[in-house]
């Protein structure tokens, strides 16, 4: 393990896939860490001091310095421990990871998760615009083991490293599709190759779990929106 220069804590929660691209990024670099489990529902004063504008998980804490929001934290993560780069060395490479990294958090995870808790002629628009999306990332991934270009995970991987587990999730608890194997051969073989990495499958929470935490999350959502009408 690397000389982590100052105590790192990873404030955070097994069930969030935000979370897990942080850890991955830390293990990837060899870098030790604390994970603090939140509990989403009874949000801690800790993570309330370290993230207050936002008061999310995750946050990463190295020594006294708190960071936010995953893409962050990941380029933090990068520019501070020099292993296994996780970024593009060239500038526009690393101009264009940055851009599909927003993009597929905007529209891929979002999308997804519209898809997944909407009903009637709404989930299907949603569905509709959710596969548009994952489409722009087929054609990212063609040609390719992973979005790095290289046969080694990097940014991108850990990005869209939600992708196997969580979306699968979702699909199930949701009652939909959107990563059909025949609709995206090449996103399709990617999870298969990402998911078999033996660092990865360590920061995977166990399935029935997730899938009890989106079920209890589909219920909660629509009682909410049900109660506003």
């Amino acid at each position: 393990m690397q000389n982590t220069m100052g105590e790192v804590k990873v404030i955070g929660s097994s069930k969030s896939l935000f979370c897990a691209r942080v850890e991955w990024g830390l293990k990837l670099k060899g870098v030790e860490y604390e994970y603090l489990e939140e509990d989403l529902l009874n949000k801690s004063p800790l993570l309330l001091k370290h993230n207050p504008v936002h008061k999310k998980v995750p946050a990463l804490v190295h020594g006294d310095k708190p960071i936010a929001e995953s893409l962050v934290i990941l380029e933090y993560i990068d520019e501070t421990w020099k292993d296994h780069p996780l970024l593009p060395e060239d500038p526009y490479d690393r101009a264009m990871a940055r851009f599909w990294a927003k993009f597929a958090d905007e529209k891929c995870v979002m999308g997804a998760f519209a898809a997944f808790w909407k009903e009637g002629e709404e989930k299907e628009k949603a569905i509709e615009s959710a596969l548009e999306s994952f489409t722009f990332l087929e054609k990212q991934i063609q040609g390719k083991k992973f979005f790095s270009g290289d046969d080694k995970i990097g940014y991108l991987d850990l990005v869209m490293g939600w992708i196997p587990l969580w979306l699968n999730v979702m699909e199930e608890a949701g009652g939909m599709k959107l990563m059909d194997a025949q609709k995206f051969p090449f996103l399709h073989e990617w999870t298969q190759n990402f998911i078999e990495i033996p660092l990865i499958k360590e920061c995977l929470p166990p399935r029935d779990a997730l899938v009890n935490y989106f079920n209890f999350s589909l219920s909660y959502i629509r009682s909410m929106a049900a109660a506003k009408q």
